[in-house]
């Protein structure tokens, strides 16, 4: 089976740099699997590879969606196998990148084959009030409530319209999986799970600097733009936060404590998942990234990928 290189773990983690190195290395063709690395509005936000290091290896799947549209995991899947079919036509090694599980659970296990949601249930969910829809869910289908907080909204009415449009509760349709592509490839996976302090640390020099690259000024251009507030691209972090110190309702030391905050638990969100959720035997690496280590793993990998 031909070769599939993964990368993944929590923001700020080294996945990237990783990714380029084994790149160099292997011939390959870093594809990007990170939800808010898609959106061409955000390439300082995202943290983007730059176009210097782009130069150096090829890069898909890069800020090839308009903010306008809103990306599912279903659309990256498909986006993502046809990447990584053009990687093994050159007979280069396509490396997975990023930090979104549900994206690569998608890929790698299928997703539930549920049929389109019908136009009116959806708009007749979509209009309830937030803890109107949260009430419904818990009324219609318990099981779905029960794992989802109240305040996440766009997962409560998924689940809300899903019972409503289809008679069947979600975690039933998640029981059937298609179109994954686990069987057909040799996956080489290798999660990223770097000490917390070092990662948080990370996190935060990391929003700073974004602030001096630009994350400003993207932003306003983003704001120019008029888009629904609901699109997965306004509500990426540091949008929200930056937005309201243009608007000068904090200024700028609670604006970076905001964003801060945000990234530090939504890197949380990720590691706890990418402890759990993978299967066993996939390789966690629990040290800091820095140069020696990269190369080790750098050579681990192509040496797995050449022999198998």
């Amino acid at each position: 089976m031909p070769p599939l290189a993964l990368i993944a773990g929590p923001t700020a983690s080294g996945k990237s740099a990783l990714a380029l190195r084994l790149a160099e290395t292997a011939n390959g063709v870093v594809i990007n699997a990170d939800a808010s690395q898609v959106y061409r509005d955000l390439a300082v936000l995202s943290a983007r590879p730059t176009s210097e290091e782009m130069d150096r290896a090829p890069h898909r799947l890069f800020g090839h969606v308009d903010g306008a549209i809103a990306c599912s995991a279903a659309d990256w899947a498909a986006d993502a196998r046809a990447a990584i079919h053009d990687a093994w036509a050159e007979s280069r090694l396509p490396i997975l990148v990023g930090g979104t599980g549900l994206y690569l659970r998608t890929l790698i296990d299928g997703i539930a084959p549920i049929p389109p949601i019908d136009a009116d249930v959806r708009a007749r969910v979509r209009a309830l009030a937030v803890a109107e829809t949260y009430a419904a869910l818990a009324s219609e289908d318990p099981a779905a409530a029960a794992r989802l907080r109240p305040t996440d909204t766009s997962r409560v009415a998924r689940a809300l319209e899903v019972v409503r449009s289809t008679g069947r509760p979600l975690h039933l349709w998640q029981q059937e999986r298609a179109g994954g592509i686990g069987s057909e490839v040799r996956l080489l996976p290798m999660i990223l799970l770097p000490p917390r302090d070092w990662l948080y640390a990370r996190c935060d020099a990391r929003f700073e600097a974004m602030i001096e690259a630009g994350a400003p000024a993207e932003v306003e251009a983003l704001l120019a733009r008029r888009l629904e507030p609901s699109l997965p691209v306004m509500r990426a972090i540091g949008v929200r936060e930056i937005a309201a110190w243009i608007a000068r309702e904090i200024n700028r030391d609670a604006m970076l404590a905001a964003a801060r905050m945000a990234t530090r638990r939504y890197a949380k969100r990720q590691y706890t998942w990418f402890t759990h959720q993978p299967p066993a035997e996939w390789r966690r690496v629990i040290e800091q990234l820095d140069d020696r280590l990269t190369d080790q793993l750098v050579i681990k990998l192509h040496n797995i990928g050449l022999t198998g």
